[in-house]
């Protein structure tokens, strides 16, 4: 059947919120359904995701590899035909470059010597 091609799917964020819920084609990888939450992520939120490298996806527990297919990711345990299926959205902290960090934020280095006697 070709209804059996779609599964309807909502994103919770850490704050509660929820996106969704939404039909979504079993053959769309996990990379391009992030895409998707990013382009639907509040506006007003926070903290929002830049690329598909700052969101994770859990599914019953399980963090969704980017290139596999919803298909291949879905854990049929607990999930009843019809039924909306919720999957946690978990963004990856900001991380900071260290190189341009310490240019930025640190004095110049200058060649001294600095001697303790105890």
């Amino acid at each position: 059947m070709a209804g059996e091609d779609w599964i309807e799917l909502k994103f919770r964020l850490a704050d509660g919120t929820d996106i969704g819920p939404s039909k979504y084609n079993q053959s769309m990888t996990v990379s391009s359904l992030k895409e998707k939450i990013i382009s639907q992520w509040p506006k007003d939120s926070e903290n929002i995701p830049k690329t598909v490298n700052d969101v994770k996806l859990i599914n019953a527990g399980k963090i969704l590899d980017n290139n596999r297919t919803l298909a291949e990711s879905r854990l049929p345990v607990g999930e009843l035909p019809g039924m909306i299926i919720t999957m946690h959205v978990v963004l990856r902290p900001p991380t900071l470059d260290k190189k341009s960090e310490k240019l930025q934020n640190d004095p110049p280095m200058k060649n001294r010597c600095a001697c303790t006697i105890l």
